[in-house]
């Protein structure tokens, strides 16, 4: 019982080392929220917004849509506001299965 238990504690204290000893790169989700820019067949980040010198064709949408839609980048903003995130692998995790708000999530 006691070599079970030491075995557990050390696999959770690994588990532990190499979740903060490490980093990956987190993305934002597919659902996050973008302004597609139909005009000009573009994606804008909302906080890209108020310099983007958008057209009245627009539309609110996500990530998904962009995509499906095959929309570039509007501007410079905008690739650098969509950049993923290099973090710690546990913080990396915590924010794609909810439980931690990422920086996108504000949109």
């Amino acid at each position: 019982m006691k070599k079970g238990l030491i075995i557990i504690g050390i696999i959770i204290l690994s588990l532990l080392i190499i979740g903060f000893g490490f980093e990956k790169e987190t993305k934002p989700r597919e659902d996050t929220r973008l302004i597609l820019e139909h005009t000009y067949k573009t994606y804008i980040a909302p906080p890209c917004f108020e310099d983007s010198n958008a057209t009245n064709y627009l539309e609110d949408s996500d990530i998904a849509m962009a995509n499906q839609l095959g929309y570039e980048p509007n501007d410079a903003c905008t690739e650098e506001a969509l950049k993923p995130v290099k973090e710690k692998i546990i913080i990396s995790y915590l924010h794609e299965f909810g439980i931690l708000k990422t920086e996108w999530s504000t949109w």
